[in-house]
């Protein structure tokens, strides 16, 4: 049987492959370079999208952060008042110096060592026995961890006038109960260490809670074969507390020490409205003027810009040096153990 050549299509002379439809190269090549496009711009996704993430955080320090940081360093070396900004008179050194023989200054600085000590020293020792008690299994525990908390989620303002009423010379509550048990009246915001007794109550109250519930995350994370070893040993639970919680305490301990006395040397709000006057002088001999008042008063009341802005480097430059305190004896702790 022969096959007949004459019927076959003769391909198109010039014309395309057979099965490749017209331009198929061009789509090719069009198609292999939105792919290498689209790669490119993938790596460009990786490689700058994390910076693109946090930009923002960076962009909000750098617009709230260091340039208010680096203008009032600026400021603090020129005579700038409160009425006209853009007005500064070069004057070096003279507002720092000024600081060494200014005694409402070294008055508040002492008065904020006071409240500080006041204030850190009882709190953290409350902290810690309500996170021994509560590191125990007790019944409706999330209740009282949430009603420990509710005091730091209280704002200063409401604590404050609370606490003013309480403290009130002839209606407060707390000399109604020294009068009730014999004993006299104390003046609360006139008095010297009472004022100052007063304010660091308000510190007290606000922050204990949130300590102790740091200390209790930090003693759920001790192991439990550390109790049990004690207690096969005949060890009480208060040998067992001094002898395996503190030790394992010891690095949050430091940390809350150093949280504590940063915050102790920002006190501001709380002295400030527990002022009969609601004003930024402490009380009527400054007896309760806080550095964050002092700042406020030559800042915005005295309206002395220059002054207020070395106050401020003056804080700063406090709490550079308790950092470094911070890494020296975390440093010899480390070692120690």
């Amino acid at each position: 049987m022969t096959t007949r050549h004459d019927t076959a299509a003769s391909p198109v002379e010039g014309g395309a492959a057979p099965g490749r439809p017209p331009g198929g190269r061009a789509a090719a090549e069009a198609d292999h370079k939105r792919r290498e496009k689209l790669s490119r711009r993938w790596q460009r996704d990786i490689r700058w999208s994390p910076y693109a993430f946090v930009s923002p955080f960076f962009l909000l320090f750098l617009a709230f952060g260091l340039f208010p940081l680096i203008y009032t360093g600026w400021a603090s070396l020129h005579t700038v008042e409160l009425t006209a900004p853009t007005d500064m008179k070069w004057t070096g050194l003279d507002n720092y110096t000024r600081i060494f023989d200014d005694e409402f200054f070294w008055n508040a600085a002492k008065n904020t060592l006071w409240i500080g000590i006041l204030s850190t020293v009882p709190q953290l020792l409350m902290a810690m026995g309500l996170a021994h008690i509560l590191n125990y299994k007790l019944r409706a525990s999330t209740f009282y961890r949430v009603v420990m908390l509710a005091p730091y989620a209280t704002s200063i303002a409401a604590a404050s006038l609370v606490f003013v009423l309480l403290f009130g010379r002839d209606y407060g509550m707390i000399n109604w109960f020294l009068d009730l048990v014999g004993l006299d009246k104390i003046d609360w915001q006139n008095g010297s260490w009472a004022s100052k007794f007063a304010v660091s109550s308000i510190v007290i109250w606000r922050w204990t809670g949130y300590n102790a519930l740091i200390y209790l995350a930090a003693m759920q994370a001790i192991p439990q074969d550390l109790y049990e070893s004690a207690a096969l040993d005949g060890a009480s639970r208060w040998r067992q507390f001094i002898h395996v919680t503190l030790p394992s305490l010891r690095p949050t301990i430091l940390f809350t020490v150093v949280v504590s006395t940063i915050g102790a040397s920002q006190v501001f709000g709380e002295p400030l409205l527990f002022d009969a006057n609601k004003g930024a002088s402490g009380g009527s001999q400054h007896q309760f003027q806080t550095l964050g008042l002092y700042l406020y008063e030559q800042g915005w009341v005295n309206q002395h810009l220059g002054r207020a802005s070395a106050i401020a480097w003056a804080m700063f430059l406090i709490l550079i040096v308790i950092g470094i305190l911070n890494a020296v004896i975390s440093r010899r702790l480390r070692a120690s153990s």
